[in-house]
């Protein structure tokens, strides 16, 4: 799917705002409810410590009688730590378990008798003793219609042979811990929310902050005018951002150099156009003007030469053109042998009229007997073929031999098309592909009648099929030397 086919996915703004926004609340409404959960901990260990004291005070309180009778004497400060106050009730009970049992490790605390020695009836009891002696179990009940969190200890007395067992209870109402908790928690949750706010904002003014060199890149484009195709500045702005320059600025190198070579084909070809088209306005001027009817004739022939290759020099600059474009063409599989055999086929006649010997050698008398195959565009290598020998015809000379062949080498099909005409000189083999040149000062004083487009444009073809075109030494030539040979090579289709 083409990135223009895509649906679009919203701003960078929405997206990282819809991202780290929601997140943030997540982790502090997390912690929030984490600071809730400490402070309600710390709150009960802490209200549950100062139940405990008066607990073990009274424990302590407890001694035998001279006659075995348990008594208790509480001091003055246990007193006054089990002394009701405003929103704080106390209650508290010391009872002896009667008659003393075995054990009262982990007993049930409804299952438990005693009498009371001092404190309140009534007091809730905890759902099991604890498993030690001296060890508090700590319990929620009700008492007289008032919620208490209570704790429960006993122990076991011995006394000359005497073993009694009691039971301390003490608690207090829930009044104050639960307005301590809320207290706290009031200002936890002003403190979290006054963080929250903070956070969002943080997070929307570092969105904002981090967005806008791209806000300012994308001001710098949309300012500039239409022909400014100078690279953007890459040092004002983030490193994770440079990427992004360098690509848009590769863009505008490649769209500056199809500029470059559109206006360098639109001079190329005005040149080109210009003479020959003042050329035929001469010779029809000259003809308007001549009497004799045997020299109109012979403007008109030469009007109609001059058209002919006129019109063949458009042909290949619309040629030149479109093998010239960077998008791609559909691909399929191509035998380069039957394609060489159909372009020998169509410049058959032109070969002869110029008495040249144009050959075709099939490729199963080189050894391969299942086709050249290639994976490429059937018209653009048949205009390359086209091209090769068109170009052999026009510069090997009258009576020469020309041959195309086709094979393949390793990973590499190629197609050769050799003459042993005049040749080219070496150095000058590369030049021949720029368009317009046509290499005449290598070919030993051989005149051309080609617009030198040719090489150019079966080069072009050829690389916008993965291919290249090399000149080599061809067949060696009657006259002495060599001829020159054109190898378009394609990465091989196995057939």
């Amino acid at each position: 799917m083409s990135l223009s086919a895509r649906k679009p996915r919203g701003s960078m703004h929405f997206w990282l705002l819809v991202l780290l926004i929601p997140g943030t609340i997540a982790l502090l409404l997390i912690d929030s409810w984490n600071d809730y959960r400490a402070v309600s901990n710390v709150t009960q260990e802490v209200y549950d410590s100062a139940l405990l004291e008066p607990a073990k005070v009274l424990e302590t309180s407890v001694e035998f009688n001279p006659d075995g009778s348990l008594r208790i004497d509480p001091p003055f400060y246990a007193q006054v730590m089990l002394e009701s106050r405003a929103g704080n009730r106390k209650y508290f009970r010391v009872e002896e378990i009667y008659p003393p049992t075995r054990s009262l490790s982990g007993a049930p605390g409804s299952d438990v008798k005693g009498r009371t020695l001092i404190g309140m009836q009534g007091l809730p009891r905890p759902p099991l003793l604890a498993d030690n002696e001296g060890m508090p179990v700590f319990y929620t009940g009700m008492y007289r219609n008032d919620e208490v969190r209570m704790v429960a200890l006993w122990r076991d007395l011995h006394y000359e042979g005497e073993h009694r067992q009691v039971l301390v209870l003490v608690g207090e109402s829930l009044d104050m811990r639960l307005r301590t908790q809320q207290e706290a928690w009031r200002q936890g949750l002003f403190r979290d929310g006054r963080m929250l706010i903070l956070a969002v904002l943080l997070v929307w003014f570092s969105v904002e902050w981090a967005l806008r060199p791209l806000v300012e890149l994308r001001r710098e484009i949309r300012a500039r005018d239409i022909d400014d195709l100078t690279p953007l500045e890459e040092e004002q702005v983030p490193r994770e951002i440079v990427p992004l320059v360098r690509a848009v600025n590769h863009h505008i190198a490649l769209y500056r150099r199809v500029l470059g070579k559109q206006a360098q084909f639109l001079a190329d070809a005005s040149h080109q156009l210009r003479t020959p088209l003042a050329i035929m306005r001469t010779q029809a001027q000259y003809a308007k003007r001549e009497p004799d009817i045997s020299r109109v004739r012979e403007s008109l022939e030469a009007i109609l030469r001059q058209l002919g290759q006129t019109t063949r020099l458009t042909e290949q600059l619309l040629s030149l053109a479109h093998a010239s474009r960077q998008d791609a063409t559909p691909q399929a599989r191509v035998d380069l042998n039957a394609l060489a055999r159909e372009v020998v086929l169509q410049y058959l006649p032109l070969a002869r009229e110029r008495h040249q010997d144009l050959g075709w050698i099939d490729c199963s008398e080189l050894g391969v007997l299942s086709g050249v195959w290639v994976l490429a565009s059937d018209a653009e290598i048949h205009e390359a073929m086209a091209n090769l020998v068109h170009n052999a015809i026009n510069h090997a000379g009258e009576g020469s031999s020309i041959t195309v062949s086709s094979g393949v080498d390793g990973d590499l099909a190629w197609v050769s098309v050799s003459d042993n005409g005049v040749g080219l000189d070496p150095s000058l083999r590369e030049s021949v592909f720029v368009r317009f040149d046509r290499g005449r000062a290598g070919r030993k004083g051989m005149r051309s009648t080609g617009s030198g487009l040719g090489l150019a444009i079966a080069r072009a073809y050829a690389e916008r099929n993965r291919g290249t075109i090399d000149l080599e030494d061809g067949d060696p030539s009657p006259n002495g030397g060599v001829g020159l040979r054109a190898m378009l090579r394609l990465p091989r289709q196995p057939g």
